[in-house]
């Protein structure tokens, strides 16, 4: 298959073992063959320099294509840059050997050639594999064995008779069953015996030896024979080389080095040196040697590998045969012990699983209660005892846990409900090993102390005072909730049942007002408020609960004034002068607070001589002689009373209570002196006249008219009623014009008004005092236009000023 990257609208299409790949050109919209190589060729390794491994036809409409040997691997130089040869309208591509080609299936067997196909401006890369088989019928001489020089072999002549001096490898020998032989020429006095080659290619020494033969040069001629017509020849130079005049010794015998076992690979462990010429070290056991090497021509052994005692079988106690021998004379050798004792090293640290410890408990967990376990092993000595210590970072000292076998244990009470307490409990674990040097692990700890909601809120109960007429919203004062678990203000509060006219702040506790207050109808409030608490506990549904009770003290306001019975009353007096005497008593309450009793009584009009006075609640009247003359005539008083209610409450309301007082002057026929009482019951209600009066806005000549007229007309008006009044005031013996006062409330301040009345003539009588009782006024209003007050009788229409 071809990995490289394909451009967009290529398609791959597979035909008889090859991969093929076209392009669908957009302005033709027909497929074109790109190019179609295989994938894989196998090949004979016989098959020598210019064979032509794959021949194809390639098309590439209107460019020329390109066909690139990118790299070979293994890097080799085997093959030839493919070639292009137009034909036919076509290419023709052909990958050959190269000259130096050299085909070995037991050598390299498989190559990957990575190729290069460039169409226009569409470029392609892709493997071509080649395997290389064996073949059977082919073998292949190959080394200096077959060149002209032939291969040299250079023994002593102190060789053992009929030792083996040298090896003929061929590759596939040994499944040919060849026949080796010697063709060349042994004849004495050259020769002091025939060498031989067996079947195996082992060339041995004479019969007789070499000795005496130094510095003679035998050549012989090798026919290989692997049956009809295949056969190879080549050429095998023994050169004998004299004895040697010393002997090899090492100046030590049976060494024994002592290395630690963290040496690296190729740290030096010791050298071994021996007396000769030209001496060469190897080692001749154990083999193979995987932890330690000798340099050949200084004698150094050296480490290979890693000295892991814990993962190197045999790797404490390793004894190096090492052998010394002089380079052109190897028959001159001496062989030496040497011991290598590996001692461990703590290289490593303990290992612990887990690695880091992490927990979580609630604040009431009980002393001994056991948090985590682990469990560490020192790999470089396992089984070895291990020491634990448990160290505390935050908070620093903190004895809460302790570390028992390995295993983390509350130690302490924990506690959440003091502030600082419930947090996050850091330490570490260090494990320390025996070795040397001395190894640590430090596994961190983590534990998690989960507050527990332990207590139940509770609240103090507490008293409030609030005046009846305060407003909504009004802060009566705050319920203040404690909690034993922390955070100790987390506690939300709530009124029991709900209340209208009471509420509390969900979070600060603060009671405010909600409705009005009446602390006629009730006094006292009993609420129950509920606390709870929140955010102290894991499981944040988890929640306790308390309650107290709050009593809330409605204070009084005086908020009614005073009421007369009767409002208005209307007496005749008959006194003689210098002479003191009780009128009446003003009997006054408030029906909404019957325990109020307290009022102050003053007279703020219509004691225009200062004849009456008040003692308490009794009106007095006093004639002294202190005022005016003592009148001929009968005279009224219409005297006002202030009642103003008394006492700490405020504000002070008060109400006007009205007296008319008929004064009949003493006579000499008068035989005792009486008073006579006119009084309007307190049901009577008094009647608000009110005139709704429409705007007209006429022209100014009228105005200035109706203005000069009605000016005339009052003055003749006045002239008319004065003369009337100087003829009728000779017959008059008491005022004419009883009214009826109308009681006055000072804090609702009602006021009526009554516009366009006709005005009634003013009846007037000759009739002694005693009938005057018989009539009055029951209602009392103020002129819209002049502000006066005035009395009028509903049923007669009769009014009089005030």
């Amino acid at each position: 298959m071809w990995p490289g990257p394909v451009a967009k609208g290529q398609n791959y299409v597979r035909v008889c073992g090859s991969l093929c790949m076209g392009v669908l050109q957009p302005d033709h919209f027909f497929f074109t063959d790109l190019h179609c190589l295989p994938w894989l060729i196998n090949v004979s390794e016989s098959q020598g320099p210019g064979t032509v491994l794959q021949s194809f036809p390639l098309n590439c409409s209107s460019y020329i294509p390109t066909l690139k040997l990118l790299y070979v691997q293994p890097p080799t130089t085997f093959f030839n840059p493919p070639s292009l040869t137009r034909w036919k309208g076509s290419y023709v591509v052909q990958l050959t050997l190269s000259s130096s080609a050299r085909l070995d299936a037991l050598a390299v067997n498989h190559y990957e050639l990575q190729l290069q196909l460039t169409c226009g401006n569409q470029t392609v890369k892709g493997p071509l594999s080649v395997n290389v088989h064996q073949d059977p019928d082919h073998i292949q001489c190959t080394g200096r064995f077959v060149s002209p020089a032939g291969e040299v072999i250079k023994v002593p002549e102190t060789v053992t008779p009929g030792a083996r001096l040298y090896t003929l490898l061929l590759p596939g020998l040994e499944l040919q069953g060849a026949q080796m032989n010697i063709t060349s020429a042994q004849d004495p006095p050259h020769f002091p015996g025939p060498f031989s080659i067996n079947r195996q290619g082992w060339l041995q020494a004479p019969p007789q030896g070499l000795k005496g033969q130094a510095e003679k040069i035998f050549q012989l001629q090798i026919l290989v024979n692997f049956g009809p017509s295949r056969s190879c020849r080549g050429t095998l130079i023994v050169e004998v080389l004299p004895a040697p005049s010393s002997q090899v010794t090492f100046l030590e015998q049976n060494q024994n080095i002592t290395i630690p076992e963290d040496l690296v690979p190729g740290s030096m462990v010791a050298q071994v040196q021996a007396r000769g010429f030209d001496i060469r070290y190897e080692i001749l056991l154990p083999v193979p040697c995987p932890l330690f090497s000798i340099g050949r021509a200084d004698g150094v052994v050296r480490t290979t590998a890693p000295l892991d005692l814990a993962g190197a079988t045999g790797a404490a106690i390793t004894t190096l045969q090492v052998k010394a021998f002089e380079r052109l004379q190897p028959w001159a050798s001496d062989e030496l012990h040497l011991t290598v004792n590996v001692t461990p090293v703590n290289r490593w640290p303990p290992r612990c699983l887990p690695a880091l410890l992490v927990t979580q408990i609630p604040e009431t967990a009980p002393v001994g209660t056991m948090l985590s376990t682990f469990s560490c092993a020192d790999p470089d000595s396992p089984g070895s005892t291990l020491d634990y210590q448990l160290r505390f970072h935050s908070p620093p000292g903190l004895s809460s846990f302790c570390l028992s076998d390995r295993i983390l244990e509350v130690n302490a009470t924990l506690d959440c409900d003091t502030p600082g307490a419930c947090f996050q409990h850091r330490a570490s674990i260090l494990v320390l090993d025996g070795g040397q040097p001395l190894m640590t692990t430090e596994v961190p700890v983590l534990v998690l102390v989960t507050p527990v909601n332990e207590f139940s809120p509770a609240c103090v109960p507490r008293t409030f005072r609030v005046r009846e007429d305060a407003g909504p919203r009004t802060l009566l004062g705050s319920v203040v909730g404690m909690d034993m678990d922390y955070p100790h203000d987390n506690i939300e509060y709530y009124i029991s049942g709900g209340s209208a006219t009471f509420a509390v702040d969900r979070l600060s506790g603060e009671v405010h007002l909600l409705g009005p207050l009446d602390y006629e109808q009730l006094r006292l409030y009993k609420l129950t408020v509920l606390v709870t608490d929140y955010s102290q506990d894991k499981d944040p549904t988890h929640h306790r609960s308390g309650s107290c009770t709050i009593t809330i003290e409605v204070e009084d306001v005086n908020d009614h004034a005073p009421e007369c019975e009767p409002p208005f009353q209307e007496l005749t007096i008959h006194a003689s002068p210098s002479r003191r005497m009780e009128v009446t008593k003003v009997s006054c309450r408030v029906p909404q607070e019957p325990q109020r009793l307290a009022f102050s009584y003053s007279i703020v009009g219509g004691n225009s001589q200062s004849r009456f006075s008040l003692q308490g609640a009794v009106l007095v009247y006093n004639d002294l002689m202190l005022g005016p003359p003592w009148p001929e005539q009968p005279h009224t008083y219409e005297l006002l009373i202030c009642v103003a209610d008394a006492g700490p409450s405020i504000p002070h309301l008060s109400t006007t209570a009205t007296i008319i007082v008929h004064l009949v002057p003493w006579r000499a026929s008068t035989a005792a002196t009486s008073t006579h009482r006119a009084t309007v019951p307190s049901m009577m209600t008094p009647l608000l006249v009110t005139d709704t009066e429409a705007l007209w806005q006429p022209e100014p000549w009228f105005v200035v008219v109706l203005t000069v007229t009605s000016a005339l007309l009052l003055l003749a008006l006045g002239w008319f009623f004065s003369r009337l009044l100087r003829g009728s005031a000779q017959g008059l013996q008491a005022p004419s014009k009883p009214a009826q006062a109308l009681l006055l409330n000072s804090i609702q301040g009602t006021e009526g008004s009554t516009e366009g009345f006709m005005e009634a003539p003013r009846m007037e009588t000759s009739q002694a005092p005693s009938s005057i009782m018989s009539l009055h006024f029951d209602g009392r209003a103020q002129d819209s236009r002049t502000g006066r007050d005035y009395l009028f009788n509903t049923s007669t229409g009769a009014w009089r000023w005030l």
